[in-house]
């Protein structure tokens, strides 16, 4: 039976998986979980994930969820996977391990926290809340300094001084990637001071090319949504500003 993944791509865990599916050759389906119409908390795809939370996958009547752990399962599930996604080593193994359990715990409430509360919420939704967007920049602004000075070694293009990426850089590297979405400015701002990291991102959508840009193409056409929902809005003030105040001439 074909692999089924359950994804909507504007969520970065969901393009971890179809970018590794997509490199490695594993054939599956991309079932369309609409994050905006809240399909994933629908009764349906609770059958599929009781956590109602995406991506998940099913293989068979195997099911699964959680990005890292799927991109586990398939590392180890099908055949022809290159060793240096996942390494059979130990001691390899256990550095990817620990790069992954530091992004959980410590990177979400950074870029995603970010975006979300800055630019990205009202696509799915939710208002802004620009407090809670500054308290997120300065998460984002401390994890890239740990990338940078711990991750990020003097030998090596990738993440732990590889030559080639792991499954760790693929994650890292798909949520930093969610600063596509905010205004140039911001961007730099945050990214700007962060030469090897930058340096490391572009070595690592090189090496995932062309799926890498192909996947996140989804963020470029967000931005362009959210920029014409803004000059909208922007045009409605304008408007009710040139309104003439009838009280006035009374």
């Amino acid at each position: 039976m074909t692999l089924r993944v359950y994804v909507d791509r504007i969520s970065h865990p969901c393009r971890e998986v179809i970018i590794f599916c997509r490199l490695n050759g594993i054939d599956f389906e991309e079932v369309r979980i609409d994050l905006s119409k809240r399909q994933h908390l629908t009764p349906e795809f609770k059958g599929i994930n009781p956590l109602m939370q995406i991506p998940a996958i099913m293989d068979g009547r195997f099911k699964l969820s959680e990005s890292h752990a799927i991109l586990r399962y398939l590392a180890c599930a099908f055949p022809g996977i290159a060793d240096h996604w996942y390494p059979a080593d130990l001691y390899q193994r256990a550095k990817v391990e620990s790069v992954l359990d530091w992004h959980r715990a410590n990177f979400p409430r950074g870029p995603a926290g970010y975006v979300s509360k800055s630019v990205l919420a009202p696509a799915i939704g939710l208002p802004l809340n620009p407090q809670a967007a500054a308290k997120a920049e300065k998460i984002l602004i401390a994890s890239l300094a740990k990338i940078e000075s711990v991750w990020l070694q003097k030998k090596g293009r990738f993440l732990l001084g590889s030559d080639q990426p792991s499954i760790a850089d693929l994650s890292l590297a798909c949520e930093i990637m969610q600063l596509e979405v905010v205004d140039e400015k911001d961007r730099e701002r945050i990214l700007g001071p962060f030469k090897r990291v930058q340096k490391w991102l572009n070595d690592t959508k090189n090496a995932m090319a062309p799926h890498f840009e192909e996947v996140h193409s989804i963020l470029a056409e967000v931005k362009e949504k959210l920029q014409k929902q803004r000059n909208a809005i922007g045009s409605r003030i304008t408007e009710v500003g040139r309104k003439p105040d009838l009280h006035s001439k009374m």
